[in-house]
């Protein structure tokens, strides 16, 4: 009889808990997935980024601001190549594409929502417009959106235009010495030179393109915002 009694009560206790809310039996949640992808929440605001490495600077200390210097940070960003060296075949410098230099994905904002699985996926490759890059996951190292064409932006510009300096594919246009499309390969902060944009929240005019959108007015800080810039670029952790 003894024995009867004691299996009751063990019975009974482990029916309490089970009912105990947090015990064992609450699913558990997956983790987030880290930062790996985000548009600078603020630049120099010209053309004149230090060149690549010093926008790659940059990327690298706004994401170690927010706890993700972890990572190896990438400016996505296209050079061209330097002027010719007389014998008409062989460039002093080639010039960079941007997608060369960021990776191999995947990658996520600061959600932890994804954005491209792979180069080729960010690219359209395989597929146009596959990428995830619109206007609510387009976010800074903080989390923050870009502000899209339209809305209540801080005046007078909306900067959706964000620097790339690159065709669609990601590459440099092949036009030395002849179009500036990169603000002198980011050393410029005048109105000689213009580079390439694309619109972060895949709206303005006919042309919707994240990275190869339009050109720039020139490389001040004045000419981008009235074309709707704010010198804004997008970073991309290499690892």
């Amino acid at each position: 009889m003894k024995t009867k009694v004691t299996s009751s009560l063990g019975f009974q206790f482990i029916m309490v808990l089970i009912a105990i809310p947090g015990s064992s039996q609450t699913p558990a949640t997956s983790p987030q997935h880290p930062m790996t992808f985000f548009v600078t929440s603020s630049t120099t605001g010209t053309g004149n980024l230090g060149g690549l490495e010093g926008a790659d600077r940059i990327c690298q200390n706004l994401a170690a601001s927010v706890g993700a210097g972890n990572h190896i940070w990438h400016a996505y960003l296209s050079t061209q190549s330097l002027p010719f060296n007389g014998n008409g075949v062989e460039p002093r410098v080639p010039g960079v594409n941007a997608r060369d230099r960021i990776g191999t994905g995947p990658w996520y904002n600061q959600k932890g929502v994804l954005i491209a699985t792979s180069v080729e996926d960010l690219h359209g490759d395989i597929e146009r417009d596959s990428n995830n890059i619109k206007a609510n996951t387009a976010l800074t190292e903080k989390g923050v959106a870009v502000k899209a064409l339209g809305a209540a932006a801080n005046a007078p510009g909306y900067p959706h235009d964000i620097l790339t300096g690159s065709d669609s594919h990601g590459r440099a246009f092949s036009v030395p010495g002849i179009i500036d499309t990169t603000c002198n390969n980011w050393t410029a902060d005048d109105t000689a030179h213009r580079t390439v944009v694309g619109h972060a929240d895949r709206n303005g005019g006919t042309n919707t393109s994240w990275n190869s959108a339009h050109p720039t007015k020139d490389c001040t800080n004045a000419g981008f915002i009235e074309y709707g810039g704010a010198g804004l670029f997008y970073c991309f952790a290499i690892n």
